[in-house]
């Protein structure tokens, strides 16, 4: 899979695995991985007379042996190995099935994603070859994924949180394609040197490759990247961008621009802002005071771990709110739950009695707050009305930055992060003592409600995350301050 990706990519995963370098987001499609592969066990296995093969007990060639040794006892078996063509494989789950009075195997790969995606079906398809020519009698082949759609009823009942996609009759008939691509792959490891492959969209695609810093750090950089323009999404620029290994911004063609775009690339090329002053003080000039400036963080769990929550569903657990008085006098509250139970009723009740009756609420991208509020409106009737209130009263600060300001030094993006050093040098997130962004904050808080946190572990990421938080919504205030300035 990693040849099927970027043949470099499998050269440096053999050869110089110690330079892969993965992202935080990359460990947690890791970690919710490893979650749902635990469910898939107790769904599959609800008796548990099954076998795990543990790679870190066995060894690879150790669960390769135990794999034949298990064949002939027909109990399901989990992370099963297999190898042919000098490559090895692992299957996620092996189920024995009667087909014709003879035991066969259903092979399940479990993936953490809500669908079946084009590089599932080659995964799928290399395990079948692979399971079949090191002997194995596969009688079906299937992916089973999330079901994003169910709801977690609580007391460990995760029966309907994986569906499956059969996908045998493609699997089984790939056998020609598979073979070819290993032969490649072999061919791709066998050469003394890496492959000169240059850096992509394939870097992130299907998945973020950890050799990304390695490889762009040998690659002449371009002296004013074109990369930094902005939501590229015609095929056309799209192309142009992929067609060299170090587009100049200043070689792109405005034809292939938008407006903003050409604003973007007319910025970074002169090294002069812009910034519509006028226009930015008539965006806001509507709203009085007192004035909030709300932020909220969120968690989200592919196994759900609350009655009555989806999968990766986002699931509010802390807010700061900045509130500007009439007179100027700038106060703070925040609220944060670590209990470890369901935080959304006292997240909800805590941002009501935080947020007055009136007056403007000033976010960053106002659809993320906005639908969060109204899925706890939804679920606790109660306090719909004044949930719903709240949603009237979101103003976005955003469209306005986006329409009216721009720096060369943002880089193409408008993030709070990329924006703030170019309007408020003293403020920025780097010298945060460890929570530094969202990511960081959901991890923080998923290892703090763990049970088995330390008193002072989970002090120190309770600061940590109040700090954080804080600073997004002072970063609101300083943003707001500058753009009516």
């Amino acid at each position: 899979m990693a040849y099927r990706q970027c043949p470099r990519r499998l050269w440096l995963e053999v050869h110089r695995p110690d330079l892969r370098e993965d992202s935080a987001s990359s460990q947690a499609r890791f970690d919710a991985g490893h979650e749902v592969g635990e469910i898939a066990r107790r769904i599959y296995d609800p008796q548990g007379k099954g076998a795990l093969l543990d790679l870190d007990v066995l060894g690879v060639d150790g669960a390769i042996k135990q794999t034949k040794a298990l064949l002939p006892t027909r109990v399901p078996i989990f992370e099963a190995g297999f190898v042919a063509r000098r490559v090895r494989a692992f299957a996620d789950v092996l189920l024995p099935v009667r087909r014709k009075g003879r035991t066969a195997w259903r092979m399940v790969e479990v993936k953490s994603s809500t669908s079946v995606k084009d590089y599932h079906r080659d995964d799928v398809a290399t395990q079948a070859l692979l399971a079949t020519e090191s002997g194995v009698d596969l009688a079906e082949v299937a992916v089973a994924h999330i079901d994003s759609r169910w709801t977690y009823r609580g007391r460990g009942d995760y029966s309907g949180l994986l569906v499956e996609a059969d996908l045998s009759n493609e699997a089984l008939d790939r056998g020609k394609e598979v073979r070819r691509w290993i032969k490649e792959a072999h061919a791709i490891v066998d050469q003394p040197k890496e492959p000169d492959v240059r850096t992509g969209r394939h870097c992130s695609t299907p998945y973020e490759c950890g050799f990304h810093g390695y490889c762009s750090a040998r690659e002449p950089p371009a002296t004013v990247p074109a990369a930094c323009l902005p939501r590229v999404q015609t095929a056309a620029l799209r192309a142009f961008l992929d067609s060299g290994p170090a587009i100049e911004m200043a070689d792109v063609p405005d034809g292939l621009l938008n407006e903003r775009q050409r604003r973007v690339k007319d910025v970074t090329l002169s090294g002069k802002p812009y910034f519509d002053k006028a226009g930015a003080r008539r965006a806001l000039a509507g709203d009085g005071r007192p004035a909030y400036f709300l932020d909220f963080e969120t968690v989200m769990f592919a196994v759900p771990r609350w009655a009555g929550k989806r999968p990766y569903q986002q699931i509010p657990f802390q807010f700061s709110l900045h509130r500007l008085s009439m007179s100027g006098a700038l106060e703070h509250t925040s609220h944060l739950d670590l209990s470890g139970e369901d935080p959304s009723r006292g997240f909800a009740e805590a941002l009501v009695a935080a947020c007055g009756k009136r007056g403007p609420i000033y976010v960053y991208n106002v659809g993320f707050e906005r639908a969060r509020i109204m899925e706890l409106a939804q679920r606790y009737p109660a306090l719909s009305g004044s949930l719903t209130a709240l949603v009237t009263r979101l103003r976005d600060l955003l469209p306005v930055v986006m329409d009216h300001y721009y720096h060369p030094a943002q880089e193409g993006s408008w993030s709070i992060k990329a924006l703030l050093p170019t309007i408020a040098a003293d403020l920025h997130y780097e010298g945060l003592d460890g929570v530094q962004d969202g990511g960081m904050a959901m991890a923080a808080y998923q290892e703090a409600i763990d049970s088995r946190c330390p008193f002072e572990r989970r002090e120190s990421l309770k600061a940590q995350l109040l700090r954080y938080c804080e600073r997004d919504t002072l970063a609101l205030v300083s943003v707001w301050t500058f753009l009516r300035s």
